[in-house]
């Protein structure tokens, strides 16, 4: 494995990076309230970063997803690119592909998913569409939204189509977010059968476990840069001994969710089985991602009471990314059912080594025994 990025790839991370850190400000992201930035959307599809996502891969689009939640930056880059483009690009038609991908990557149009539907949405057959979501983010600037039905095959729906209705969710971080209903509501088949669904499903998962490790890298860089200002009886705070072990326990639990997440996007891109990796990133982002953000809020003292704090947005975010991706017992009874049923490799590292290996091919520079530390 070597998830070090292609220059493809480094590139439209940094050009992220620099858009994400001139426009996704503390005043502009207070002021977009619980809606998105249009400005900064506008600037991210002229800039063809959505665009550029069939070519750099999810592991591309994970890279990017990071920058978005180092600063989170209320733009509907993940589900645009998980939920439209790169579900269309993977089980769309030539037709779809030719008719949705430039209106996706050109931001003329904009995709979510309704994930997880369980089941709450019926289909007769013929593509009509009945039932409920409680909430799916981003959905008020949705033109489109993926729909799964109970037997999982899955239907992209337009928001403005007869028998469609949007209602504006509270959420606990500001997604955009809307409960969708439909009433007979006429959607287009895309995939076919249930491994479609279970494709996006594992996609949509990497990227939002990306997604967390931004956020949670943002919320640790804020802490850092806090406890090593603020002094306490005449020194750092960064020189407890307290505050110390307690980032030090909250990089480690990034560097798992940032690993994890390069994994399942690395095998995706390269045509592997990923189907366990997806959940085991998710399963970090969301277990680890929240231990993550009550720590970076928790180091900031009184500080990170104040809701108006930035670091207070990652909190939110941790949390409401937390929520999305599943509860942890969730995630390992489903992991647990998928390695039930995959077939045994004998020669598959399953090993604590393996998972070493895997991070060191991440870090290059990072120390491989403890001789090499003692040195």
């Amino acid at each position: 494995m070597d998830f070090r990025p292609t220059e493809e790839q480094a590139a439209a991370a940094g050009l992220a990076a620099r858009i994400f850190r001139d426009l996704a400000t503390h005043e502009r992201l207070a002021a977009a309230g619980t809606g998105s930035d249009a400005e900064l959307w506008k600037a991210l599809t002229t800039a063809g970063l959505p665009a550029a996502v069939p070519d750099i891969g999810l592991l591309g689009l994970v890279l990017l997803l990071e920058e978005q939640g180092r600063t989170t930056a209320q733009v509907p880059l993940a589900a645009t690119c998980a939920y439209g483009i790169l579900a269309v690009a993977a089980h769309g038609s030539a037709e779809q592909r030719a008719r949705l991908l430039p209106a996706f990557g050109e931001g003329a149009a904009v995709a979510t998913g309704a994930f997880p539907a369980r089941g709450r949405i019926r289909s007769d057959g013929d593509g009509r569409l009945t039932g409920t979501v409680p909430a799916v983010p981003w959905l008020r600037d949705a033109t489109h939204v993926l729909v799964p039905d109970a037997d999982r095959a899955l239907w992209l729906v337009r928001t403005d189509a007869p028998g469609v209705a949007v209602a504006e969710v509270d959420t606990t971080a500001p997604w955009s977010a809307g409960r969708l209903t439909l009433t007979g509501a006429r959607g287009e088949r895309l995939g076919t059968g249930p491994d479609a669904h279970d494709q996006v499903l594992r996609t949509a998962r990497t990227a939002f476990a990306g997604l967390q490790a931004g956020v949670c890298a943002g919320s640790l860089a804020r802490a850092v840069e806090y406890t090593s200002t603020r002094e306490q009886f005449g020194r750092p705070l960064s020189t407890n001994q307290g505050v110390q072990l307690r980032a030090a326990d909250a990089h480690m639990d990034t560097e798992a969710i940032r690993v994890t997440a390069y994994e399942a996007a690395w095998r995706s891109d390269e045509g592997l089985p990923f189907a366990e990796h997806a959940l085991t990133a998710a399963w970090w982002a969301s277990e680890a991602g929240k231990r993550v953000v009550h720590a970076g809020q928790h180091l900031h003292g009184g500080m990170g009471a104040d809701l108006d704090h930035p670091v207070h947005r990652h909190f939110l975010w941790g949390r409401q990314l937390d929520a999305y991706l599943g509860c942890g017992s969730e995630l390992l009874a489903e992991l647990g059912a998928v390695l039930a049923d995959a077939p045994h490799d004998a020669d598959a590292p399953h090993d604590a080594k393996a998972a070493h290996d895997a991070k060191a091919a991440h870090t290059p520079d990072t120390p491989h025994d403890a001789k090499e530390q003692q040195r």
